[in-house]
């Protein structure tokens, strides 16, 4: 029990469970930013008083298209700020602090098998031939 207890109060748990619970009021946030805002004027575009009650019939069976399209946008929405404002972000600290690439180092062919080797080397790694200085 207490290994699971340690678990739990990682602190990657702990920061993830946080994330979850933030991300998750976020997206009820945004979902009713947009069913109450967004929706609304396109469907008075429209000329639609009610986007998210907007349907079609077959045999009896209502297929809401309105709430579909409240879900696609509140997707986008968060999806633009996630990548706005978190994958940006990030992708530009990481290039900050990306260390730079090694020179490569020179190389020589070794005369008895043809592999390419390290310039300072004595010996050929591959046949083992000595080489000359």
């Amino acid at each position: 029990m207490s290994g699971f207890r340690k678990f739990l109060l990682r602190g990657n748990v702990v920061d993830l469970a946080v994330a979850v619970l933030i991300g998750a009021a976020f997206g009820a946030l945004v979902t009713a930013f947009t069913a109450s805002f967004i929706t609304p004027m396109l469907a008075a575009i429209g000329g639609k008083p009610d986007f998210s009650r907007l349907f079609f019939s077959v045999n009896g069976s209502h297929f809401r298209y309105g709430l579909f399209i409240n879900a696609l946008i509140a997707f986008l929405i968060i999806a633009a700020v996630v990548y706005f404002f978190v994958v940006v972000p990030i992708n530009r600290l990481m290039e900050r602090y990306k260390p730079a690439p090694d020179e490569p180092t020179p190389t020589k062919d070794c005369p008895e098998c043809l592999s390419s080797i390290p310039a300072a080397a004595r010996r050929c790694a591959f046949c083992t031939s000595a080489q000359a200085a």
